[in-house]
């Protein structure tokens, strides 16, 4: 893989099957996402529904931290049954209504407000499957919440700066700032690919793998946790 310009440092790195693999979200669905596809059913070209934060690298796609939150909520929707044409509307009326983002799913506004986006875009096409989104704030509720629990925005609570996949009481952080936005040990930013591997050739001792890093056991036990999820 060819090196990043130094203007995308800060904003994460990711290749598609770490895209995959961090989100649940098959790469197929994540490629048709940001490139377009065809539908022999409805005999329609579907554009792209945003654009990744970074060029193609050698020939291949490459996301960006943001990116990454994009895939989580689009799969989000789409495993609750909106509709592939409706999720074009309804990030057309996001962006609409959050100008100031490239990527309106991925702020705290979206997160605490997208029920209205849902109401507005029923509204102009009677579409089944937002309904229930659209008027019943407990269904959009449950859609954001785990979001909320893992998101951290900035203090105005408009750009996203870290996600906290297993929640903010536990050590693993995905932050652009540090390692390419990689999942990392926030106390003491090792990397939880590092430590799962240690700890599988250690016996799967996490004490071992503590001492080898001079860090904390349980820093050593969400990583392991963490990384066993995603292999899950």
């Amino acid at each position: 893989m060819a090196e990043p310009s130094i203007s995308y440092l800060n904003v994460g790195i990711y290749t598609l099957p770490e895209a995959s693999k961090l989100t649940g979200v098959s790469k197929e669905r994540i490629r048709r996402w940001l490139h377009g596809y065809s539908s022999k059913l409805r005999k329609k070209r579907y554009s792209a529904l945003w654009h990744s934060q970074l060029p193609e690298i050698d020939g291949k796609i490459a996301l960006g931290f943001l990116d990454l939150i994009e895939v989580r909520f689009v799969g989000a929707f789409l495993d609750r049954g909106v509709s592939w044409p409706m999720i074009h509307k309804v990030r057309e009326k996001a962006a609409s209504i959050f100008p100031e983002t490239s990527h309106p799913f991925c702020t705290r506004q979206f997160v605490t407000d997208g029920q209205k986006v849902f109401a507005a875009v029923h509204n102009e096409t009677c579409e089944t499957s937002l309904l229930e989104i659209a008027t019943d704030q407990g269904v959009f509720s449950e859609l954001t919440r785990p979001f909320l629990k893992q998101l951290q925005f900035k203090e105005d609570n408009t750009v996203l700066e870290k996600w906290w996949p297993m929640g903010t009481d536990r050590q693993i952080v995905l932050d652009p700032k540090k390692n390419f936005g990689q999942p990392t040990v926030v106390r003491e930013g090792i990397s939880t690919r590092v430590l799962a591997e240690s700890y599988r050739a250690n016996n799967n001792s996490v004490e071992e793998v503590a001492r080898w890093y001079e860090i904390d056991v349980k820093s050593v036990e969400d990583a392991v946790e963490y990384e066993q999820s995603l292999a899950a």
